[in-house]
Order: structure tokens, then C-alpha cells, then sequence
């Protein structure tokens, strides 16, 4: 997926443009708490096109003096990371020393730039746009991030702008891609390297050793897919390197471009609100998931630990906890075989494609049994299901009052097709349609 970078001097209203822009749908933004900073990355989709945004604001060390050298330096990164950069100045303020600064970076980046000069609120102020001409970026784009005014156009620009091929697409499009996600030191690249039989990744344990999402091909006991192993993602208030940032961006665009997510937790904390924060962003992104529970040869145990262990994981996770749960011990290579055939397992039922007739035959069975209940004395009448043609089970079931069915008949509908059908581990989405 292509990556959309917002750069520009601290208040010309770059987070308002942000929050414009992924709250045309909602993306993994605000309750994304931890993963990123907050609010500071997000999806828009615009004519049919879905692209990644990253706001840069916010990243300097000190709002109030801020150092060329600090902006320079968050700015490089931004640029190296986007196939399109968005570069915001002010109309009232005119053209300052940073924004000067920050145009002969771009312009020596050979990156794509869009230049979109914000707070023209009033036809008025249109001529202050101009100036900007002499920044060397090529067209001027006047909008107003707080009105909206103008932002129809720039992401008409924003959009043509973006590179027709992704620049994330690999030479194995085709194999199944497992990425493995968790916070810093649970044991992500030890289980890659356990897995591949040989020291691929870097092992210290100093936590954000490895920087980048790194992808291996395997091909071994029958299983053959593409291996990613990630940066740890730790929580906003630990993140202190613009470098860090962008490792956890790439981690984040590694879970976008995954089929399965190994998500492993350390055995002696449990799963904290850090794994809570990485487990939504997978929901979210409507991702298969195992969970690994690593450094399992540090617990004390007796015959009930692991079934204990088991439950509590589940409550916490409720209300997706249908998903495979294995105990290892990575150091000293404890079940990981097992992670593989749960992953593997999890990809087929991930890409699973189910006959209409025999989706119907089942589960209108499974409806005559239990028929969603009345609402304001109509009942509803459930005729037909299909199963949509998305990467991930989603289901339609087309009905004559598909507005009055609620939630916990929903989520009956679901459960019964994870039984039926074996949809362990993936998301499955519901929809009841008008017939």
C-alpha cells in the first residue's frame, strides 16, 4: 500500500488535514493507542483508491525551538518512507526560514511532491497563495484543512500522484505471507531464526534491535510461504527516535501486506495493553492470528497452568478468541513446529470458499432453528446467504427487515459459521442485506 507523508513547520495544520483525511473512513487512527503515537497514522481511501497517511508533526524534540537539524532530520525520514510527500505551509504566515529549509530537501529528494498551502478559509485569500510559486514545488494547492475547502482537489492530485505499482509487492505475491508481531524482546527474530535453522536475524537483549520488517522465504517440511520478522512495537511514551517511529510504521505495513500474524507475548507478563494494542491493530486489519506464548520454560508449572493460562488469554481477547494458542519455549526450540501448522492452518481456513449451496443448506438450517427474534412485532425472515468474494470470510445473508437485526444475533450467525465452516483464527464479517 502506498504511503502518504503530511511534512511541514509545527502549526500549519497538518494533524486537522490528518484527521480529514482518515476520518473519511475509519482506519486504525485514534484507538490505536500504543502502537503509534497517537493519531499519527492512518488509512484514507479516496475514489476507490486505499493509501496509507503518516502526519510528521509533533516528532520534533521541542515545539517551542526547533532545531534545523531536528527538522532535517525528521524530514529525511519521512521522505525515504513515502511514495508521495504532502508538504504544508500557511497562507497568513507567508514563506518562512523552515518551510525554505524544508523545500530544498524535497526538492533534492526526487520524491513526488504536493504543495498545499492551508487556512485559505476566504476567496480573499487566495493571492497569499501565490508566493509559494517561488518555492520551486511546481502547482500550488489552496485548501482549508478546518473548513475542507480545496482537500477534493488535492486528493485528486494526491491520488494521481501515487505510483500504480505497490511499492510494497514482493517477488512471491503469491505465497501466504506470516508476520511475526509482539512487543521489543519476546523472542520475534529468536523464533525466525529458530525456524529458518540459521542466525538470519540479529539477537541481543537490548530491545529494538532489529529495525526493519525483514522477509525470508521458507520452504521446508511441506510448508512453503514468506516469513516476516518485525520490529517490537512499544507503547507512544517509550518511542523515542524518529528512527523507532519508522520501524514501527514498517511493522505496521508488514501487518497490512500479512495473511497470518504470529502474535507473540511473553509468558511472564501475560498479555499486557501493549499486545492488546497489536491484537486490535490485526483485528483491524482483518488479519488471521495465532498467539505464541514464548519463554514458557521460565513458568512454574503443574497439570493445570496451561489450560488456566489458556482461559485467561481467551477472556482477555474476547470477543475474537477463537484463535489458536501454543506455549514454547524458542531457546530451546519447544513446539515451534507447532506455530507453523497453527499458521498454516489458519491461512487455509483464511482463504477459505464456501458453495452457496452448501453455505445455505447449513445455515438456514441452523436459522430455522433459531430465528432472529421480533422487533416491534415484525418478523424477519432470512431467505439466502453467499459468501463475498474478499480476501478474508465475510458473508452476506439477505433478508426483508435487515435493519432490525441486532448485535448478539450477529454475532449467533458468526459463531455458528466458525463451527460449521472451521474459521479458526480469522476474522469473519457478517452483513445482513435487503433482498
Amino acid at each position: 500500500m502506498s504511503l502518504l507523508a503530511i511534512v511541514g513547520r509545527p502549526n500549519v495544520g497538518k494533524s486537522t488535514l490528518f484527521n480529514r483525511l482518515v476520518g473519511m473512513r475509519q482506519a486504525i487512527v485514534d484507538e490505536t493507542a500504543g502502537v503509534t503515537r497517537d493519531r499519527h497514522y492512518g488509512k484514507c481511501e479516496w475514489c476507490g483508491t486505499e493509501f496509507s497517511v503518516v502526519d510528521t508533526g509533533g516528532y520534533t524534540s521541542n515545539s517551542d525551538d526547533v532545531f534545523e537539524e531536528e527538522i532535517r532530520k525528521q524530514i529525511m525520514l519521512a521522505v525515504e518512507e513515502a511514495s508521495v510527500v504532502l508538504f504544508m505551509v500557511e497562507a497568513g504566515t507567508g514563506i518562512t526560514d523552515y518551510d525554505e529549509e524544508i523545500a530544498d530537501i524535497l526538492r533534492r529528494s526526487g520524491k513526488p511532491v504536493i504543495l498545499a498551502v492551508n487556512k485559505v478559509d476566504t476567496g480573499d485569500k487566495m493571492y497569499d497563495s501565490y508566493q509559494f510559486y517561488s518555492l520551486g514545488l511546481g502547482d500550488v494547492w489552496s485548501i482549508s484543512s478546518a473548513n475542507g475547502s480545496g482537500t477534493g482537489d488535492l486528493l485528486d492530485e494526491i491520488v494521481r500522484q501515487l505510483p500504480a505499482d505497490d511499492p510494497d509487492k514482493d517477488e512471491h505475491p503469491e505465497l501466504p505471507h506470516f508476520t511475526i508481531v509482539g512487543k521489543p524482546n519476546v523472542g520475534k527474530s529468536s523464533l525466525t531464526n529458530a525456524l529458518l535453522g540459521k542466525e538470519r536475524n540479529i539477537v541481543t537483549p537490548v530491545a529494538g534491535t532489529t529495525r526493519d520488517s525483514i522477509a525470508t522465504l521458507y520452504n521446508k517440511f511441506g510448508h512453503e510461504f514468506m516469513l516476516v520478522d518485525t520490529a517490537g512495537m512499544r507503547k507512544k511514551t517509550k518511542v523515542h527516535e524518529d528512527l523507532e517511529f519508522y520501524s514501527v510504521m514498517r511493522s505496521i505495513r508488514a501487518i497490512e501486506h500479512s495473511d497470518v500474524c504470529i502474535l507473540m507475548v511473553d509468558a511472564q507478563t501475560g498479555i499486557e495493553s501493549q499486545d492488546m494494542s497489536i491484537f486490535n491493530l490485526i483485528q483491524r486489519n482483518r488479519k488471521g492470528c495465532v498467539v505464541v506464548v514464548n519463554k514458557w520454560d521460565t513458568i512454574e508449572k503443574d497439570s493445570n497452568t496451561m489450560k488456566e493460562y489458556t482461559a485467561a488469554i481467551k477472556e482477555r481477547l474476547a470477543p475474537f478468541n477463537d484463535l489458536p494458542i501454543i506455549f514454547t519455549s524458542v531457546i530451546n526450540k519447544q513446539r515451534i513446529m507447532d506455530v507453523l501448522n497453527a499458521a498454516a492452518h489458519v491461512y487455509e481456513n483464511y482463504s477459505r470458499k464456501i458453495s452457496t449451496s452448501k453455505l445455505n443448506e447449513i445455515m438456514l438450517q441452523e436459522i430455522d432453528n433459531y430465528p432472529p427474534p421480533a422487533w416491534k412485532g415484525k418478523y424477519i425472515k432470512i431467505k439466502y446467504a453467499t459468501q463475498l468474494p474478499t480476501r478474508f470470510p465475510s458473508f452476506a445473508f439477505f433478508c426483508n427487515l435487515p435493519q432490525y437485526i441486532r448485535d448478539p444475533y450477529r454475532r449467533f450467525i458468526e459463531n455458528r459459521l466458525r463451527e460449521n465452516f472451521d474459521l479458526t483464527g480469522c476474522p469473519v464479517q457478517v452483513f445482513f442485506r435487503q433482498k
